[in-house]
């Protein structure tokens, strides 16, 4: 579950579903075929299961943000009374400090146990005990909230009031913004890693290339 970032899939193959469980609507599951494209807000817990071969693009909302802690998984109550109990049970790292797809599948199997465990409880009409999710995964990031605001501050956020004043100089006649254009490019990562959802390949915007001339018209 992501508390400030919205998340969309956009399938490129296979086939799959997405389960999520809201307050509003309890446990939903969408259908995932190639074409697809999905999306949920902040506080929707999510569970992606693969049907077969399934590959999704994932787009996340604010710059780097989700990558920097802003998802907590649903493991059962005992693993999120504080964060070294639950950095514990959500390293991916084995005896030799080395990543594994075991430990992968462990902390798997364990954030699965608590998803179920709130499917049942919010089926029997507890809603208190996705609202005590929410409470302790709150608790949990909050010693990272000032680094997220500054990365937000410097990111999206940036970007936003920028196109802000681009439509305050366009309307005053100003075009000057326009004579900056350039085209970035980000080559494709070298490898996949373990990540929450399977293995990923993720695309780092440190890793931007150089701006390059712009060709062509549009």
């Amino acid at each position: 579950m992501h508390l400030c970032c919205s998340e969309c899939y956009i399938v490129v193959g296979g086939t799959g579903r997405l389960q999520t469980l809201t307050a509003a609507a309890g446990l939903v599951e969408s259908p995932l075929h190639t074409g697809d494209v999905v999306w949920f807000t902040p506080g929707t817990i999510h569970r992606a299961v693969n049907d077969g071969d399934l590959h999704v693009v994932v787009v996340m909302q604010n710059t780097g943000l989700p990558e920097a802690g802003d998802a907590v998984l649903t493991l059962p109550p005992a693993h999120l009374a504080d964060r070294d109990t639950y950095r514990r049970a959500t390293s991916l790292a084995g005896p030799d400090g080395v990543p594994s797809e075991e430990r992968a599948r462990a902390r798997r199997d364990l954030a699965i146990e608590g998803f179920a465990e709130l499917t049942r409880q919010l089926a029997a009409g507890n809603g208190a005990a996705l609202d005590a999710f929410y409470a302790a995964a709150t608790e949990l990031v909050r010693p990272q909230l000032g680094a997220w605001r500054a990365r937000w501050e410097e990111g999206a956020a940036a970007m936003s009031s920028r196109t802000g004043e681009q439509l305050a100089a366009l309307a005053a006649g100003d075009h000057s913004h326009l004579l900056d254009a350039g085209v970035s490019r980000i080559e494709e990562p070298p490898a996949a890693v373990l990540g929450m959802c399977g293995f990923l390949t993720p695309y780092d915007p440190v890793r931007i290339g150089s701006v390059v001339p712009v060709g062509g018209a549009g």
